[in-house]
């Protein structure tokens, strides 16, 4: 059987999730609640960004259930031992990707190495040529000028595949939503393709699409053929940018989790005792601001290396003492980012105690602790929502500017910021290694443009000064 294992950040990620399922329950019965939430998905950028988004999320929850498999023992010995190396259910999925490594760089569905190198031949000379990969193209043979036909083969056979699919998907949906709305599933599907349902569906629809032809296309290719090329030791590109994905949603999330208590819990008692408390955070906020954050972040991150490099008996594998220091990246990340939210809750809760009905609970005597927990609290949520979302891009981005300058995530572990960092030095060499750097550029491109869309909608639907509150 194969061994589970969990880590602090899979187990802080779940539990994220898990929240994030019950506020979804908790919301389905607050029409206050909801309302806005329905606002943001009628609209068509918002709705196809949570698709692709939801994409990244479901690779990262995949890539965060891990195991270890057993060791073939030979003997009679009833005790199992287990394999060092960690395995998650994404790796289980890739299959191939992760085990079919060539001797070194390679460029995108090349058949060769993309170095020459001195071969010995037959007849006893030398010459320097380009070795044939040995799993790139290799069901081609010798038959190299069939590759262009065989990958247009394949793209066909997956563009199938997804219109299949997404067809069926499309068809199951109408009779949901004919069940629901009391109509025919005919009437239904029409309504869709023609785009008039409330709820975007064809856009959402469309984009699940494209997801669908981009899976179905890596199943048919990436099996015989290096997609985005191989790295330095020969690893498989598109392997690294799918794991990479795990640890970009990690510094977003974990780091966001750790930030929203101080932010708030400082922000709103700040606001509203304001007097010598107000004195006291400021103080805290500015002192910290006032230290630059790489300083701190480096320091913490050689405070971990030391404490692991001390007590290696706590760490069984690689991943557990690399999973360590990601972990408390993102509590470094979070320690040092929440004084801007914590800015906005001041100066909204400075405004807020001030209202009449604030006022009015004084005066009947409600517990400060009450007011602020039940009353400026919610008033404030839209603040602390708009600004979650906006800030996740960009600790994406601050995990490549920070690996980029080697203080991030361990090196061992795959994320877009190291594959940066392993390609920047290639960028100077001739022949230019171009693709490891595209590759990492175009999948954290994607996330982060998803992530703003979203979160220019989240803010248009929460903000009570926007065109939408002001017209209901």
């Amino acid at each position: 059987m194969i061994m589970p294992v969990i880590l602090k950040t899979d187990g802080l990620l779940f539990l994220l999730t898990a929240l994030v399922v019950v506020f979804v329950l908790y919301a389905r019965g607050k029409p206050h609640i909801r309302r806005p939430w329905a606002r943001i998905f009628r609209g068509r950028i918002a709705a196809s960004s949570v698709v692709v988004l939801s994409a990244f999320v479901l690779v990262g929850l995949l890539d965060s259930v891990h195991y270890r498999l057993p060791l073939s023992t030979n003997g009679n010995s009833d005790e199992t031992h287990y394999a060092v190396e960690v395995l998650s259910v994404l790796d289980a999925i890739t299959g191939k990707l992760r085990t079919q490594e060539e001797k070194s760089y390679s460029a995108p569905f090349a058949t060769t190495l993309y170095i020459k190198e001195t071969i010995d031949q037959p007849d006893g000379t030398q010459a320097r040529i380009y070795p044939r990969l040995e799993f790139g193209g290799a069901h081609l043979g010798d038959n190299l000028a069939y590759k262009s036909t065989d990958i247009m083969k394949r793209s066909g056979v997956a563009l199938l595949e997804a219109l299949l699919a997404s067809s069926l998907i499309m068809v199951l949906l109408a009779w949901w939503l004919s069940a629901r709305h009391g109509c025919t599933a005919r009437e239904m599907l029409q309504r869709i393709i023609t785009g008039r349902t409330e709820v975007p569906w064809r856009v959402i629809l469309l984009t699940l699409g494209v997801l669908l032809f981009l899976v179905f296309l890596i199943a048919n290719l990436a099996t015989v053929y290096h997609v985005l090329g191989t790295d330095k030791v020969g690893k498989d590109v598109l392997y690294l940018s799918l794991k990479s994905i795990r640890t970009g949603l990690l510094i977003g999330t974990l780091t966001t989790l750790v930030m929203l208590p101080f932010a708030i819990f400082m922000g709103i008692v700040a606001g509203y005792a304001r007097g010598w408390i107000d004195d006291v955070v400021q103080y805290i906020y500015t002192t910290l601001n006032s230290i630059p954050h790489v300083l701190l972040i480096a320091a913490s991150i050689l405070i971990v290396q030391v404490y692991v490099a001390n007590n290696p008996e706590l760490f069984e594998t690689t991943l557990e003492r690399s999973d360590i220091r990601l972990l408390f990246l993102c509590i470094i990340l979070g320690i040092t980012s929440w004084t801007g939210l914590c800015r906005l809750l001041r100066g909204e809760s400075l405004k807020l105690r001030e209202a009449e009905y604030i006022q009015a609970a004084v005066s009947f005597g409600v517990s400060h602790w009450r007011i602020m927990t039940r009353h400026i609290l919610p008033n404030v949520m839209h603040i602390v929502l708009i600004t979650v979302v906006l800030d996740f891009s960009g600790l994406v981005l601050a995990e490549a500017v920070l690996s980029y300058v080697g203080v991030g995530v361990d090196p061992s572990m795959n994320s877009w910021g190291n594959m940066i960092n392993g390609a920047r030095l290639e960028m100077a060499r001739e022949p230019v290694v171009w693709w490891a750097l595209l590759s990492a550029f175009l999948f954290m491109f994607t996330l982060v443009l998803a992530a703003n869309l979203f979160a220019d909608a989240v803010r248009d639907a929460f903000d009570p000064r926007s065109a939408d509150h002001q017209r209901d």
